[in-house]
């Protein structure tokens, strides 16, 4: 990896110190945290002002809410000197992580989410990041290769037939990173943050299926 904890714990405290932390400063320092520490894939997003997209773009499809260059990706293990190269090509952009390479994501409403993440603590099953959109959904972190493996799940736990607000993005998808902005409308948060032990190993989502299915199901539209 491109830096320890400790090194990042002590770029944090010297940086308050000092007092002088600029965007671009922090920007780099999240980004190079989720390179270097966590071990995923970067891209730089666009933002939106209203209905405007930084793209430039006119009549944009989805602004504030994709990646600004599909090729402008900023490996996994690049080290903050990397990142500050790369991401000062893209000033203020958002911090956007490419789906499909570390980790799948189940998507649900984010109030069946949090009731999910209380049965799925007290059950004892593993849990990766998952993210809270400001457009009231819940992305749940899972190995690779859910997508393509969900309509086979969830026909062997017999919910194929079911009415469920519930998706699964794969590669050529991405997900907003918190704290950036995702489409104007607010910045993303952790519902439950990475960690050491899965950030770089999600679980498998048929241990998390059956329970975000359920919820899902009972979640009102």
């Amino acid at each position: 990896m491109g830096f320890t904890i400790g090194g990042m714990r002590e770029m944090r405290t010297g940086t308050r110190r000092r007092g002088r932390t600029s965007g671009r400063a922090s920007d780099c320092t999240t980004v190079a945290e989720f390179t270097g520490l966590w071990g995923w894939d970067v891209a730089p997003g666009a933002r939106a002002a209203g209905s405007e997209c930084s793209c430039g773009k006119a009549g944009c499809p989805a602004p504030g809410a994709h990646p600004l260059d599909p090729a402008a990706v900023v490996p996994a293990g690049a080290t903050l000197d990397e990142v500050a190269e790369a991401w000062g090509r893209f000033p203020g952009a958002a911090v956007l992580l490419p789906v499909g390479r570390a980790f799948d994501v189940i998507d649900v409403p984010e109030a069946a989410g949090r009731r999910a993440l209380i049965r799925l603590e007290r059950m004892g099953l593993p849990l990766g990041p998952v993210i809270a959109t400001p457009q009231g959904r819940a992305h749940f972190f899972v190995a690779p290769g859910a997508a393509a493996e969900l309509p086979t799940l969830l026909y062997r736990m017999g919910w194929d037939d079911a009415a469920l607000d519930l998706h699964a993005l794969g590669a050529g998808s991405y997900v907003t990173a918190p704290p950036s902005d995702r489409g104007g409308l607010g910045p993303t948060t952790w519902l439950r943050p990475p960690s050491l032990d899965t950030a770089s190993q999600p679980p498998q989502a048929r241990l998390l299926l059956g329970t975000l299915a359920y919820v899902a199901h009972r979640a009102p539209r």
